[in-house]
């Protein structure tokens, strides 16, 4: 086994089966590629890698050709400039420069979807594809964390005793999946011209041009029709207390041009369904519980997003799109957050005291606690899949959460 480790070559054990000198395994491992790619095996037959393009590989259960290898490795920064060891030694100078010609003709391909998602998407007709991209249904977890406040919300209103009430379960779930794709459409509409410059964001359809800008403002009608008719199937007050975060929807894209913090808005605006859970379980708010709620939700997207923004700062402080990545920075990051999921907990406790849950709840608060910790501790902030994982596992912090207030509310 060759590994290529730092830009050098280490001689490690050689497979079995690809054991003659013209069959190795090369592992390119090194930590930056394991943040980008993470593991690119080349079975290289000599002298393919270099001078036959057209050989035939196996990478995982995938065959491709080394040309296709060759454009991989080309394209990623990391690999981009110096020169890049093989296990015969330094690639020629004509191989480098087509290299360099395949990384400088050809654009880079869209991220792959994940698997689970990419079964999903693409078994669906090709023309309602990019529209499902569009409302990120290949993308779960911005309705997890839209869907969580809602549900604790609903919890926290159930009797003591009880379970929340199913149907407004059901009504929520549908309503937020609506609705954040809703949201997703208009960030896109917004965002448009500022998303081809930024790496993660050129291939979305409208700003690749697979949906037009006219098709994507029918689709959103068409999705805030579908919302309206969710909330018209609750009481009114909750009727109006829906109807008064739509301005904040259309707004929040604004906020990243107005604003250093436009995390703090997106807060206020995702974190609506705390609010609602209430009223629609008893037609009004009981403001000292649902307010400690709602702050404590806000404070959480904070740290999410501020973790996620990270991921986009490069391209942010280029374009200059504001975020509390590039206000807080890297040094300041960490410590802003620790406060910020300190509050949450505390608006939590304070909950938990108003709302009477039983000792079941503070114990998933302080599970909640070390999740959060374990996030601020482990997060790189200068490794986008890093950072990726760690605004992922926040699902599992809302479901601890509701989980809690429910067994708090169950056992009282």
């Amino acid at each position: 086994m060759w590994m290529a480790w730092g830009g050098r070559l280490i001689r490690g054990t050689t497979s079995r089966k690809h054991s003659t000198s013209r069959q190795r395994l090369v592992h390119l491992s090194s930590h930056h590629l394991r943040c980008h790619l993470p593991c690119v095996y080349v079975h290289a037959r000599h002298p393919c890698w270099l001078e036959n393009p057209s050989c035939t590989m196996r990478r995982g259960r995938q065959r491709f050709h080394s040309t296709d290898l060759q454009k991989e490795l080309a394209c990623h920064p990391c690999l981009r400039h110096g020169s890049f060891m093989s296990m015969f030694g330094p690639i020629p100078k004509l191989t480098r420069h087509y290299l360099a010609s395949v990384s400088s003709s050809r654009p880079s391909p869209p991220p792959p979807l994940t698997p689970r998602s990419s079964r999903f998407v693409e078994s669906m007709p090709k023309a309602v594809q990019p529209y499902m991209r569009l409302a990120r249904l290949d993308k779960p977890i911005g309705t997890y964390l839209l869907l969580w406040p809602g549900f604790w919300s609903l919890a926290l209103a159930a009797a003591p005793g009880a379970l929340p009430d199913w149907k407004l379960l059901a009504a929520f779930g549908v309503g937020t999946l609506v609705m954040r794709s809703a949201g997703c459409t208009v960030n896109d509409l917004w965002d448009r011209d500022l998303d081809k410059n930024v790496a993660r964001t050129k291939h979305r359809p409208i700003t690749s041009g697979e949906i037009s800008v006219q098709n994507g403002v029918g689709f959103l009608g068409i999705q805030l029709l579908a919302g309206l008719g969710v909330l018209t199937q609750l009481n009114e007050y909750t009727i109006y207390l829906g109807m008064a975060s739509v301005p904040l929807v259309l707004a929040y894209p604004l906020m990243k041009r107005w604003t250093d913090y436009p995390q703090l808005f997106l807060g206020i605006t995702f974190n609506w369904g705390a609010l609602m859970g209430w009223a629609a379980t008893h037609g009004s708010c009981d403001w000292p519980i649902v307010l400690p709620l709602y702050a404590s939700a806000v404070a959480w997207t904070v740290v999410y997003d501020t973790l996620y923004a990270h991921q986009d700062k490069r391209d942010d402080s280029r374009l200059g799109i504001r975020s509390t990545a590039l206000t807080f920075g890297d040094s300041g990051t960490k410590p802003v957050l620790t406060g910020l999921s300190a509050a949450m907990v505390g608006g939590l406790l304070l909950v938990g005291i108003e709302a009477d849950l039983s000792w079941h709840f503070y114990l998933g608060t302080g599970l909640t606690a070390s999740h959060l910790a374990w996030q601020l501790i482990t997060a790189d902030l200068n490794c986008s899949s890093n950072l990726s994982a760690r605004f992922e596992s926040n699902k599992w912090v809302g479901g601890l959460v509701f989980g809690s207030i429910v067994a708090g509310r169950y056992f009282t």
